[in-house]
């Protein structure tokens, strides 16, 4: 239940002062308690089959759940199951959780052996969030305030079966995790998410309030699968990642490239009538930039080691001039703000709106990459604008109807929105209430008209200013966050930007970051997975394919295919060696939308029969209606698997 705003076990001791609400299993916060339930079986489990494992966090992640644990020898697919079979036999013994408040010098008594848990203790105060803690899941176990551990109690003899640091709330009892709970993988894992920590075992599970639920999860990620854009990457001929070149950074065969020209032409082309202008800027710079900026701050990590430049020595090697270190760049925004700043600005020039195909370079871990989704080198289509506070509203309800606009040209419909807010931990963010509420506000004003569903994230923020993420769901139902607006009023006072307002004084502009798609790699990915490689037309690499029926009709093809050429269409004729059923099998495989077969019939009597992904044909179509056809799905932008999609 929620107790006066707060999630708190059902156990709980209340009073008529206090404001209850129920929690269902099947809210987003009871899906959380019953995963992380299910993690603390998972964790008993581990230590009843192995009493030497050590103890990290389980915290409740999206869909599921995990567990991290330090044991001599990688779990295997084998332990999992033994570990199922434990978890199984717990929860059927209906244990109940109990919480229990303890000191700290308690907690270190009773969890001397776990070596993770005692620093996790030393966080207390910091809200689970310590000096370098690059995983943001410690809170499941301390916390700011008291400090709790959970027993686990058997029903019968009421003796504590096991017992975990962590500040719940729990579910009643095991009994309630019911059926619906599966073990899923393990992974390896850095302790609190840095390198220079131990690696354990980590251990993924998901959980539903019910087998029916589990089983459409289990489908989903079937679905997922056959779907993942590494595959569909490689079946497709679209992309890949030689190890000549390394890890993380990608390299776009032909077929990918021209997708990928498409989406980066489309979105010049309405950034330009958006009144966006274009700017270019070096892949590299010297440190000074990234000093002034802070990412050399609170960014050098994820930032790849200094390149020394500049350096002069002497016959001897003795150096006669100090190097220089340059830097490739993590993002584009301070190079942007150099433009700004070449000369001086008034009022009039405001808003100021400038976009970049721009690639930057990010030192991501080995582990954490994971195809174009997640990758060292990439390019994002970055924008940043600057404007006035009296500006701040309008441009920032501007620029969310066009990312809405340019993302619904990709196909993609269903959108939901996340203000990210600060909250009344004042130490933690700068600048004055006053910027706070009005910008706030202007973003949630702005949210609030696009008529999306909007969630409210107190504490999320960045430190500077409030920002709105914009998600989307594809074509399984899964959620991915694309767009984001944010306010920054901190670079613009890093930098000393100003403008001269219509008094003749000088002011501060605000600055909005905005990316649409994130990056270019990443919305590829996306929708490649989104479509499961057969993308609309105007997308596809080959937009038509010729298949004669016979040899002897590929003349008449290629008459055909020269006009729709001539239009712009990517098409050509098949004039393998193969024959026509073969040739069919291969473009369908290659998920091209629109085959084209022609044979005597067609020739005589000028027409041809366009065949679709779903196997389905029409017959005996004019080849000026034909052209016609394939000309309007390619400007209206429509996906055509049917002989309906195409009318």
């Amino acid at each position: 239940m929620r107790v006066n705003g707060e999630l708190k076990d059902l156990a709980t001791t209340v009073t008529d002062a206090d404001e209850v609400e129920p929690v269902t299993i099947d809210s987003p916060d009871g899906l959380s308690i019953l995963r992380h339930s299910a993690a603390h079986v998972l964790a008993q489990a581990v230590q009843s089959v192995n009493p030497e494992a050590k103890l990290g966090i389980g915290p409740p992640v999206t869909d599921g759940f995990y567990y991290d644990f330090d044991v001599a020898e990688a779990f295997s697919t084998e332990d999992l199951k033994a570990l199922e079979k434990e978890m199984g036999r717990i929860i059927r013994s209906g244990q109940r959780f109990v919480r229990r408040v303890v000191t700290d010098d308690e907690a270190r008594a009773e969890l001397a052996g776990e070596p993770y848990k005692l620093e996790l203790i030393g966080l207390k105060g910091t809200g689970g969030h310590g000096k370098g803690t690059g995983d943001d899941h410690e809170s499941v176990e301390v916390g700011a305030g008291e400090l709790t551990i959970y027993d686990n109690v058997d029903p019968k003899t009421g003796e504590v079966a096991w017992k975990d640091l962590c500040r719940g709330p729990h579910l009643p009892n095991t009994r309630m995790i019911g059926n619906g709970w599966a073990l899923q993988r393990v992974a390896g894992a850095y302790w609190r998410g840095s390198e220079k920590n131990p690696q354990l075992q980590r251990i993924y599970g998901t959980a539903w309030p019910t087998k029916d639920e589990l089983r459409a999860y289990q489908h989903r990620l079937e679905e997922a699968a056959k779907r993942d854009h590494r595959k569909l990457g490689k079946d497709l001929d679209l992309f890949s990642f030689p190890d000549e070149i390394g890890s993380g950074l990608s390299v776009w065969h032909p077929k990918g490239g021209v997708i990928r020209g498409e989406m980066e032409q489309h979105a010049r082309r309405r950034h330009i009538e958006g009144g966006y202008t274009y700017v270019y800027t070096p892949h590299i710079s010297k440190e000074d930039l990234f000093l002034t900026s802070n990412h050399l701050v609170t960014y050098k990590e994820g930032m790849f080691p200094p390149i020394v430049m500049d350096e002069e020595r002497d016959a001897e090697g003795n150096i006669t001039k100090q190097g220089q270190d340059y830097y490739l760049k993590p993002m584009n925004c301070p190079m942007h703000i150099l433009i700004y700043k070449e000369r001086g600005r008034s009022y009039r020039d405001l808003p100021m709106r400038l976009a970049e195909n721009g690639t930057v370079y990010r030192n991501e871990l080995s582990g954490a990459l994971h195809g174009l989704t997640r990758v060292r080198g990439f390019t994002q289509d970055d924008s940043h604008l600057f404007v006035t506070p009296e500006q701040l509203e309008a441009e920032t309800t501007r620029v969310l109807e066009f990312v809405v606009s340019m993302l619904r040209d990709f196909g993609l419909e269903d959108f939901e929105l996340e203000l990210s807010m600060r909250d009344d931990e004042k130490s933690k963010w700068i600048g004055s209430d006053e910027f706070w509420e009005y910008s706030t506000n202007a973003l949630r004003n702005v949210a609030l008209a696009s008529g999306l569903r909007l969630t409210e994230v107190p504490g999320e923020a960045a430190f500077y200013g409030p920002k709105i993420d914009l998600k989307t769901r594809d074509a399984i139902g899964r959620t991915w966050q694309l767009s984001t607006v944010q306010v920054d009023p901190n670079l613009p006072e890093r930098f000393g930007l100003e403008y001269t307002g219509s008094d003749g004084e000088r002011h501060r502009p605000i600055m909005i970051h905005r990316a649409l798609f994130g990056s270019i790699e990443r919305f590829f990915a996306i929708l490649l997975e989104h479509y499961a490689g057969a993308f609309p037309v105007w997308l596809a690499p080959v937009q038509v394919v010729g298949i004669p029926v016979a040899e002897q009709f590929s003349e008449y093809l290629d008459e055909i295919i020269a006009k729709l050429r001539a239009k712009g269409v990517r098409a050509e004729v098949d004039h393998s060696d193969d024959r026509m059923q073969k040739k069919i099998r291969t473009h369908t495989t290659q998920k091209v939308p629109l085959q084209l077969i022609a044979g005597e019939q067609d020739r005589a009597g000028g027409t041809v029969s366009f065949r679709f992904r779903d196997g389905t044909q029409t017959n005996g179509v004019p080849v000026d209606d034909a052209v016609a056809l394939i000309l309007d799905a390619i400007s209206e932008r429509k996906l055509v698997n049917t002989a309906e999609d195409l009318a």
